[in-house]
């Protein structure tokens, strides 16, 4: 029993397993009982698929707070409401990989599932190296700030550019070194199919599967974007963590209503800008305008929250006359 309370990464281990039960269970339930067979969401299941998911996220951050103190908490919703914040601005790029790749809406879901599942993975890594470079270096955490604020006014000006899915670097690697199939076999990733020259059944890989990479690919360009922001906000990695993947668990089931709906949220880019030259911002204040002394967790977390929340709701009110539109589609 002494393991359950031996510390990990500065947090008891039996927290840590707490959270990945919760993971599992909420994956498969997910994939085994809502989503086993092939077809596609509609708008409607997806918001309460959703509303689902950020219900399960709220309840948890009580625990953390519960747990681990106010402080810990309110750095725990900040990080939550920053990481679900980006993963609405990345539903477009991830339309895109799909919609290159002639993914129908059935077999979507299937692979945003998989992809989720890689980037717990991939983000436990990066987090892990963040965590290690700052408690080894804590001038990391300044680069990572002017990072932050170099990204939120390079989004301010207009620098992001629609990204070349098909000249993708992973997508060309695996096209070279492995075979590829020219239509899809259902929701397989693999499948067997005749060599050309000796006839003999071979693996080849789907374009399913060249979605999934390039999601996962993607996700990690998002991430250079957000691990730092919440490390900016805390450098407890079980904070950094579970907020992240917290938020990102969601990230299948909202992406099929955002998808029919993400023309509306226009404004969105520019509170996000806001927000992450607010958080990168916060680190210089705080060590040179504040002595050192901590920004205080509430500030933050109001601040972060007020300004995603302006974006959304100033986006939808600026396009309400789309709102028609949805419904029709609905």
């Amino acid at each position: 029993m002494e393991i359950l309370f031996a510390d990990w990464l500065g947090t008891p281990a039996w927290l840590w397993l707490v959270f990945a039960g919760l993971v599992i269970a909420l994956t498969a339930f997910d994939l085994g009982v809502l989503h086993k067979d092939d077809r596609a969401m509609g708008i409607g299941e997806s918001l309460r698929l959703t509303a689902f998911y950020i219900t399960i996220a709220l309840l948890f951050g009580a625990w953390v707070w519960a747990e681990k103190g106010a402080g810990s908490g309110m750095a725990w919703y900040t990080g939550f409401f920053i990481e679900k914040a980006l993963s609405i601005d990345n539903v477009f790029v991830i339309g895109l990989i799909f919609g290159t790749f002639a993914i129908p809406a059935k077999y979507q879901y299937r692979a945003l599932l998989w992809g989720i599942i890689g980037v717990i993975v991939l983000r436990g890594a990066m987090i892990a190296a963040g965590a290690a470079l700052v408690s080894e270096a804590y001038w990391v955490l300044y680069l990572f700030a002017a990072f932050l604020i170099f990204t939120g006014v390079k989004m301010l000006l207009g620098g992001d550019h629609e990204p070349d899915v098909a000249n993708n670097p992973a997508v060309r690697w695996i096209s070279r070194h492995m075979r590829v199939t020219p239509a899809l076999h259902g929701q397989r990733f693999f499948v067997r199919v005749p060599d050309r020259r000796t006839g003999r059944l071979v693996l080849a890989a789907t374009p399913l599967f060249l979605a999934l990479v390039v999601i996962n690919v993607a996700d990690l360009v998002f991430a250079v974007d957000s691990v730092p922001a919440i490390f900016a906000i805390t450098t407890d990695p079980f904070i950094v963590y579970t907020s992240n993947i917290m938020a990102v668990l969601g990230l299948r089931a909202l992406y099929f209503a955002l998808s029919a709906m993400v023309d509306r949220f226009q404004y969105l880019k520019v509170s996000l800008a806001a927000v992450l030259v607010f958080i990168g911002a916060k680190i210089f204040v705080s060590d040179f305008l504040l002595g050192g002394a901590k920004f205080p967790p509430l500030a933050s977390l109001g601040v972060t929250f007020g300004l995603i929340a302006a974006g959304v709701l100033y986006s939808l009110w600026n396009t309400r006359s789309a709102q028609p539109a949805l419904n029709a589609a609905e």
